[in-house]
């Protein structure tokens, strides 16, 4: 494909020098951490820029070394390593240079819900929650659960985490989809094999900015809390039930502080209309959106988890991979890789059109 004009790359160049200008003065008029974003995205560009202009500088040098008879030997030793090596740097460019989601940065919400399956498909629902437990702990992340719904069997009828880190959303974007599980259920005396659902939902966590909530929308309110089973029955009005009129997304909340479960309500009440505002602008910006890898569509059936078979499969990419167990043990860096390079590849495709 063809590579951006030097003049575009120059342009780039400018910005990051004047966006470190700006922050070593430490100008009072500057919001300093809008500035920092910036440069922080604009650093990796920058580097690939300086190291594509490099490289045609020595191509140049080298081409020109083929006239002097004394250096002739010496351009063409350097020649053919120089050559290969421009391609390479061409395409670790062009990556650098794709349209960045604007949340990648951000934290999660991640929302898991037992489908299709019974009390099969809540105890899967549990096992996922655990599966990114874990992979949020590989990754140093934090990982906090804020609201959860237990069943009986210790299954998973709702569950809601904050996911905090470094590139925590660019990383968990494609995990949004129905989850498919195929094994022997512990509650299964025959051995047959069931096929079990859970669907799950990313989220980037809104910020302040993002969202403006009209209080005439919301109509909150507060009701007893109980335990599992109906024990341990809480006496006082501490669950919080908010419930936005226009669009009718009801978030309950019921840890043991009436004030944290406001503030929790809220907050999934904002990252959940946020999302419905980004899924619109997508809609927009791309008619073939659902096409796409990561495109939010929740109906979607993305993976499939065969226990039998030791197997997972994501058939977004036709990828199958025999490490069930250690996929369950949260190591998914290869499946989102494999996404992740999936999606590039496709945005690199709509660039060359």
């Amino acid at each position: 494909m063809p590579m951006v004009p030097l003049e575009k790359l120059m342009q780039i160049t400018q910005r990051f020098e004047f966006l470190e200008a700006q922050m070593a003065q430490g100008d009072a008029g500057a919001d300093i951490a809008t500035l920092a974003r910036e440069y922080s995205e604009l650093k990796p560009v920058v580097e690939q820029v300086v190291e594509y202009r490099q490289l045609l500088d020595d191509l140049e040098e080298a081409e020109a070394m083929l006239a002097d008879p004394e250096m002739k030997e010496l351009a063409e030793e350097e020649l053919p390593t120089l050559r290969e090596r421009l391609p390479v740097v061409e395409d670790a460019l062009q990556l650098a240079l794709l349209p960045k989601d604007a949340a990648d940065a951000r934290p999660a919400m991640i929302e898991i819900r037992p489908g299709t399956g019974g009390d099969e498909a809540a105890l899967f629902a549990g096992d996922l929650l655990r599966m990114y437990q874990r992979y949020a702990e590989n990754q140093g992340w934090k990982f906090e659960i804020i609201s959860q719904n237990i069943t009986e069997l210790g299954g998973i009828k709702e569950v809601i985490a904050h996911v905090v880190g470094a590139g925590v959303f660019a990383r968990l974007k494609y995990e949004s989809g129905v989850h498919r599980v195929q094994r022997v259920p512990t509650t299964e005396s025959g051995g047959r094999v069931h096929t079990s659902a859970a669907t799950v939902a990313v989220l980037p966590e809104a910020e302040d900015v993002d969202i403006t909530i009209d209080a005439n929308d919301l109509r909150i309110d507060t009701m007893r809390a109980s335990g599992a089973g109906g024990q341990h029955v809480n006496t006082t009005d501490s669950a919080v039930r908010i419930l936005h009129i226009p669009t009718g997304i009801i978030v309950v909340s019921a840890e043991k502080s009436q004030h944290r479960n406001r503030e929790i309500a809220m907050q999934v009440m904002k990252t959940r209309l946020f999302d419905i505002e980004r899924q619109r602008v997508d809609d927009e910006r791309s008619a073939d959106r659902k096409s796409q890898v990561g495109s939010g569509d929740r109906s979607e059936r993305i993976r499939t988890y065969n226990f039998p078979q030791g197997r997972v499969s994501d058939h977004r990419i036709n990828l199958t991979l025999y490490k069930l167990d250690q996929v369950m043990q949260g190591d998914l860096d290869e499946l989102i890789d494999a996404l992740t390079a999936d999606a590039q590849a496709t945005l690199l495709a709509e660039m060359e059109t």
